[in-house]
């Protein structure tokens, strides 16, 4: 019992041990209450469409073992008899541990929200879903950096000349990182200005797909060949984008060829041939139909017509269907598509 009596650094031993044994014991009760937690909160979360207890499994699973340790180093150190500097010490530690925590909290409710609320808007309203994103990754850094300033305040740092030297040291950083710098800007223009969203059909160059994310450097597009095709948001700005979704009605314009044999009269017909064909089908608007050139092979009627729809699919269909039609009524009529031909001149003496 002498031994356990014997005061070091103003504390009996006892007592140090006893700490110990709160630190060890606190750390281990807090970790298996919050495994056990978690079971229970999963098996709830899954079987109910409450989004409350997805949330609380999220929070619960972001729960840093540095924030355990610390509250349990922190309990331990409350019964014993320290100098000020190791109690600011101590109480600096859990609550700076307290801060991070804070921060991985915030940071999962946020991603949790957005989630949530992308996955909500996205069918219906893609811009507001895009725009959403942008504010999440905003909302994240705004809020680290909230938690770094007041962890440093809690570590007596000054806080406000440290802004100030970062303010003047920004300059060259700007400079540094401008091309980085170009790319966040170009992003958020592209939320503000929306010139497309997740989800829109987008052609740029030679390049063509369906947006699938915006980043804060890159927008990546998914092709029509299956690969993702990454652009920087600067090089999409100084590009001309072409957005089909947002087309609500797409113009054709074709040119058909029959034969120089072909009668005034059947020639004169094919217009109102035309017209009939395109109007009988749904989805479409006919604007006209001409006898528009003599060719080198043909006599060239071109036909102009509108398709209701932005969809692709719906404009093939409405072509193929035009030119089933129109091969029936020819058949029918007896007249001939023209086709390129080639004259061949033979001399005599190579005829001899």
């Amino acid at each position: 019992m002498g031994f356990l009596n014997t005061v070091f650094q103003g504390n009996p031993v006892w007592r140090w041990l006893l700490a110990a044994g709160i630190l060890v014991f606190v750390g281990f009760a807090l970790r298996i209450l919050l495994r056990l937690v978690l079971r229970k909160l999963r098996v709830v979360a899954d079987k109910t469409s409450n989004r409350f207890d997805d949330l609380v499994v999220d929070l619960l699973e972001k729960t840093q073992m540095l924030f355990m340790f610390s509250v349990s180093l922190y309990a331990g150190a409350l019964i014993l008899t320290l100098p000020d500097l190791a109690e600011r010490v101590f109480r600096g530690i859990f609550i700076v541990a307290l801060l991070i925590q804070a921060g991985y909290w915030g940071n999962a409710f946020v991603s949790f929200w957005i989630r949530r609320s992308v996955k909500q808007r996205l069918s219906d309203d893609a811009a507001t879903a895009t725009t959403l994103s942008a504010l999440g990754f905003v909302a994240k850094m705004a809020l680290w950096m909230i938690v770094v300033l007041l962890a440093m305040e809690n570590m007596g740092i000054d806080v406000t000349a440290l802004i100030a030297g970062v303010g003047i040291g920004g300059i060259a950083i700007a400079l540094a990182v401008q091309n980085i710098l170009s790319d966040l800007f170009a992003s958020l223009s592209i939320i503000v200005d929306k010139p497309f969203v997740i989800g829109d059909f987008i052609i740029v160059g030679e390049q063509m797909g369906n947006v699938e994310r915006i980043g804060l450097k890159t927008t990546r597009v998914r092709s029509l060949t299956g690969e993702q095709i990454i652009f920087s948001n600067s090089d999409l700005l100084s590009s001309r984008v072409r957005n089909y979704r947002r087309m609500f009605e797409r113009r054709i314009a074709f040119t058909i060829g029959v034969t120089y044999q072909t009668l005034p009269d059947q020639l004169e017909a094919i217009p109102r041939l035309m017209e009939e064909i395109v109007s009988n089908l749904s989805d479409v608007r006919f604007d006209r139909c001409h006898f528009k050139a003599f060719g080198d092979f043909a006599l060239q009627v071109e036909t102009v017509y509108y398709v209701l729809a932005s969809d692709y699919a719906v404009y093939m269909n409405v072509q193929q269907a035009i030119n089933l039609a129109l091969m029936r009524a020819f058949a029918e009529r007896g007249i001939e598509f023209a086709y390129p031909t080639q004259t061949v001149l033979i001399s005599k003496e190579a005829a001899n």
